[in-house]
Order: C-alpha cells, then sequence, then structure tokens
C-alpha cells in the first residue's frame, strides 16, 4: 500500500480556503488564465455560488453591495491582464468606504515574467494603494496562507479590501491537502471588536453629562458594525438629536423624534444645518468627518464646539477638527460600554429638552422646502415630485441601491426612511458612475427577502448597462429606475453654479431606456407625466421578474437642488 499523500492543486486549495472562510458567492468574468480555478470549482464539492457577470468592475460593485447586506467578505475574480484592471475601481470604491471585499485574479505563468507574454503587468503594484493587503503567489504552498491574510487584513481592525493573485502554473502546480485550514470568523466583519481605554470612556461620559445641546453625527461605520441599536440608546438616553452622512442614511429611522436626516453640503436642508449650528456639543460616530459632512470645515467651524469622536480607524480623529475625547474602538462596543456611564437621573430627563424640539423645527422648515415642488406637475418631472412618487409606493423595507449625482441630494434629503437598518446604499468615495445597476444584483444575492430598487441617471446608466443581461438571466425581482435627463447633471449643476453656466461637454442625447431594457427582456415604461409615476412605479415593484421605469426628470441647474457645494 503506498504511503504517498494525495497532493491537490492550487486552485483545489484556493475553493477549499473560500469555503472554510465562508464564502457562498463568488461574483466574476472568466478569462483563460482563470480555467484551473474553474475547473477546481466545478468539481470540487464546496457551498459557493459563481455569478458570472459582463464586467470586472460591474462584479466589485455586486461584491461591495453583498457584503455590505451580509456582513460577510465580498468576492470578485476575474483574469489576468484588462480583467485586473477594470477590477480596480469596485475595489477602491470598497477599501475607501471600508468595506471587505477580496479580489481574486488569476496572472501569468510565473516562469513568463519579463518575457512579454499577453497581459502580464505588476498586478501587486496595481492593487497596492487600493487594499490593506495583496500578494500574488509564488508557489502553490503560499496560496493557503495568503489567504488567512488576506481575510483576517480585511476584517480585523478598520475592514477594507484585499487582492490575491494566482499565477497560471501556481493554480495548476501541487500542494499537501494538511497546508487547508482556516478560522472561519475571518469571513464576518467586524471580526474582533475594539474598545477604548477606561479613564477615555469615563472622559466622554464627563463631557456629555456636562453638556446642553448635543448633535451625534453618525457615519457608515455605524452600520459596519451593527450598532444601530446602541446609537439610539445612547441618543434618547441623552435626548441628543441624530443625523446621518450619505453613507449612513436610514441608521435610524427618519420619523423617529431624534432624526433629523441627511446632514453636509450634499443632501441637507437648512434645518439639519440650523440644528447642528445650535449645538453645543457634537459626537461624530463611525464617520471620517470629511469635507462633505463638515461643509468644508465651516459647520462647525475648528474650535467652534465641543467634538467627541468615536472611530475604529485612528487616523481620522483630529484630522480636521480639534478634539476634545477620543474615543478609538468599534462602534457598537464602544456605545454599549458608554451607554450604562450615562445613564443617570440627569440624562434621562433631557429627551423632552432641546434635542426633540431642534428637531421638530427642523422637520417644519424641511416640509415647507419640499412642498414647493413635491406636488408640481410641470414637465420635465421635478426631483421632489419623484421622491414623493417613490415614497408613496416603495415598500418600507426595500433596498435602495444608488449611483451618485443626480439622485443622491434629493432621496437624502426628502426621502423619510420608515425603518432603521441598512435600507440605502450609496456610492460615496470616489463616486465612480454605474454602480446602482449592478449593485441590485449584489443585494439580491444577499438573501435579505427584500424588494431591491437600483436608482441612477442616465449617465450612470451608459457605464453600467450590459449587466442588464445578467439581470434577465438569473430573472432577479429587481427594479431599475433612470432618471432621464440627458446630461452628466452633476458636472453640469457645478458648471452652472461656480463656472458662469459656461456648460462644456456635459450634454449627451436622450436615450429611451425602456427600449434598450425590453430588448434585453425587462418589463419596461417610459414616465413623462408625474401624475402616471405613482401607479407605474408600483406596478414595476409588483411585477414579477426584472422591470425598469425611465423617468424624464428636469436638470439640477434647473433644479432648486439640496446641495450647498458641487464642488469638494
Amino acid at each position: 500500500m503506498s504511503n504517498v499523500k494525495q497532493k491537490i492543486t492550487g486552485a483545489d486549495a484556493l475553493v477549499m480556503m473560500l469555503d472554510k472562510m465562508g464564502v457562498k458567492h463568488i461574483f466574476g468574468v472568466c478569462g483563460d488564465t482563470s480555467l484551473p480555478f474553474y475547473d477546481s470549482l466545478t468539481k470540487l464539492e464546496h457551498g459557493i455560488t459563481h455569478i458570472l457577470t459582463r464586467d470586472e468592475r460591474s462584479a466589485a460593485y455586486m461584491a461591495d453591495v453583498y457584503a455590505r447586506l451580509t456582513n460577510r467578505v465580498g468576492v470578485v475574480e476575474g483574469p489576468s491582464g484588462a480583467g485586473a484592471t477594470y477590477m480596480v475601481p469596485g475595489i477602491a470604491e470598497a477599501n475607501g468606504t471600508t468595506i471587505p471585499v477580496l479580489a481574486i485574479t488569476s496572472d501569468i505563468p510565473v516562469a513568463g515574467r519579463d518575457r512579454f507574454v499577453l497581459t502580464e503587468c505588476d498586478q501587486e503594484a496595481l492593487f497596492k494603494t487600493f487594499t490593506k493587503y495583496t500578494r500574488v503567489t509564488e508557489t502553490p504552498e503560499v496560496v493557503p496562507t495568503a489567504v488567512r491574510a488576506a481575510f483576517n487584513a480585511m476584517t480585523s481592525g478598520v475592514p477594507g479590501a484585499a487582492h490575491l493573485g494566482l499565477p497560471y502554473d501556481v493554480l495548476k502546480g501541487e500542494l499537501d491537502p494538511e497546508e487547508v485550514w482556516g478560522d472561519g470568523s475571518f469571513g464576518h466583519f467586524p471580526c474582533r471588536r475594539t474598545l477604548p481605554a477606561s479613564e477615555d470612556l469615563q472622559a466622554a461620559a464627563k463631557l456629555l453629562l456636562e453638556s446642553e445641546k448635543i448633535a451625534i453625527i453618525c457615519g457608515g461605520g455605524v452600520m459596519h458594525s451593527n450598532a444601530v441599536e446602541e446609537l439610539q440608546a445612547v441618543a434618547e438616553t441623552l435626548g441628543a438629536a441624530i443625523g446621518t452622512t450619505i453613507s449612513a442614511k436610514g441608521t435610524i429611522t427618519e420619523t423617529h423624534p431624534l432624526a433629523m436626516g441627511t446632514i453636509g453640503t450634499n443632501g441637507s436642508t437648512a434645518g439639519a444645518r440650523d440644528v447642528l449650528r445650535e449645538a453645543d456639543t457634537l459626537v461624530y460616530v463611525g464617520c471620517r468627518v470629511g469635507s462633505v459632512t463638515s461643509e468644508k470645515r465651516t459647520n462647525p467651524h475648528n474650535g467652534e464646539k465641543k467634538i467627541l469622536h468615536i472611530d475604529i480607524d485612528p487616523k481620522s480623529i483630529g484630522a480636521n477638527y480639534l478634539t476634545d475625547v477620543s474615543l478609538v474602538g468599534d462602534a457598537k462596543a464602544t456605545l454599549a460600554q458608554l451607554l450604562p456611564l450615562l445613564a443617570t437621573t440627569e440624562s434621562k430627563s433631557r429627551l423632552t429638552e432641546w434635542g426633540p424640539k431642534a428637531v421638530a423645527a427642523s422637520k417644519v422648515q424641511k416640509k415647507e422646502r419640499f412642498d414647493r415642488y413635491s406636488q408640481s406637475n410641470e414637465q420635465p418631472i421635478y426631483g421632489e415630485r419623484f421622491v414623493t412618487e417613490l415614497q408613496k409606493s416603495l415598500p418600507d423595507d426595500a433596498i435602495v441601491v444608488s449611483d451618485p449625482g443626480t439622485p443622491t441630494p434629493f432621496l437624502c434629503a426628502f426621502f423619510e426612511t420608515q425603518s432603521s437598518g441598512r435600507s440605502f446604499i450609496f456610492h460615496r468615495f470616489h463616486g465612480g458612475l454605474g454602480f446602482a445597476l449592478p449593485g441590485v444584483v449584489g443585494a439580491h444575492f444577499a438573501n435579505t427577502g427584500r424588494k431591491v430598487v437600483g436608482v441612477m441617471g442616465d449617465g450612470s446608466f451608459g457605464f453600467s448597462s450590459g449587466e442588464l443581461e445578467t439581470i434577465v438571466r438569473y430573472n432577479l425581482p429587481v427594479t431599475l429606475i433612470v432618471l432621464n435627463n440627458s446630461s452628466f447633471g452633476w458636472i453640469r449643476a457645478g458648471q452652472d453654479r461656480s463656472f458662469g453656466k459656461r456648460y462644456f461637454s456635459t450634454e449627451f442625447s436622450t436615450t429611451d431606456h425602456a427600449k434598450v431594457a425590453e430588448a434585453y427582456g425587462l418589463k419596461s415604461w417610459k414616465v413623462e407625466d408625474p401624475n402616471e409615476l405613482a401607479a407605474t412605479l408600483k406596478e414595476a415593484f409588483e411585477t414579477d421578474g426584472p422591470t425598469l421605469v425611465d423617468v424624464y426628470t428636469r436638470r439640477l441647474e434647473d433644479s432648486e437642488v439640496p446641495v450647498t457645494a458641487f464642488l469638494g
């Protein structure tokens, strides 16, 4: 009887490691250097489903949205050369938004380097700027080690993206199966929660209990950490107003008496800005406090208010403001530790004081602003009227994936979320177009059982329309809404506001997106009359299978858009 151990290939090891890490879905595009990986996915037993897409960038966006909704690592794969380069925009966005997405690329054989083999590029250099960890493996034996290191990097500390490059000969080479082991807990995030020192927590409690007018601004880190309940409990204990960044919209239901909605230059309203101006203490949670959130450091001005900053990333704290107390730690764990320190007789009386009154006044102001156009029958359709009809028709627990540009400010300012938690997903860090259309695919495979809707401008539609075929092939029950105004609206509005209306290269011809979608196999509608919008949206949401609604909307430069600065 032979004592020779059965070997496995590098590709086998990769599939087995991903399975051990709890990966359930991979989004990707086939390529010749990836054939060993595909063969292992075919022949081995595992719990992974592969979703074939039409573009690696779109596949990365799908993995990003999937990760946000599952709190599991999203995985995207693609071949060498163009496959790797196409993937970079999606990986850059995920890493910048602190979302764990693993980019897996195949590569030319190690032996072919510097011999002008087709598709050769330095993949580690390509991904280094946009990941927490990148590694091109040199031998099959390194594959399991690299997978473990990538998952550890993605889900520990500040979450982020990682990249693994697998040369063709590494995928076909052999190693011992005993090397294939892993800790599946690293497949979820946050994997290891961190806490600030007890003396820092005491200092934070003292600051808050000595304050009279507290406003909390939460960023996307609150939802990444699943800290919604803890945030709401702290706010209610203090009677503090709650505002969200764009990335955090929906963290707390916007019908809550302490919820003032979105803050910042994009998607905020005058009333919400007034609440921040009135506050004497600001608490930033899971938020970088960048240029949009701080309105370019004008609300507040540096040194104007007391500031408590809670974030898992120490580099974000003190970057833009002098901070009175810093708490470096996971949002959920930190807020849970802070809460009992605040639950005093004094704090319990605050809920009837400044916060609810200030928020109520801000909502009256917001409604007055919104109602100027929310019932308008003018054509093209106002953004406010679109939000009105969407609010009537959209299920309360729906997931909305939105592109930047035209949809964002109107949805952020005026759509009132009816439940707490992840309901809106925006592409915020790099602002690339073409996110929402593939994003709904990732949202569907996250298996939430909720209605999924993608909202985009017509500029964004042009970036990723090829994924309509993916949506139809899988017969996904998603709805796409295109706001059609024949322009790159955000840039054109910037020319309008800041460059004397000297418009240049921001306008294109009008596309009948309903016909385009119909050609792919979606049931589609075109809406020009605002009075037809609610019924059309309702029918689209209730239709089995994929649908698209093409809505002819007013351009941003012709609107009173809720944006105080179009240029960063």
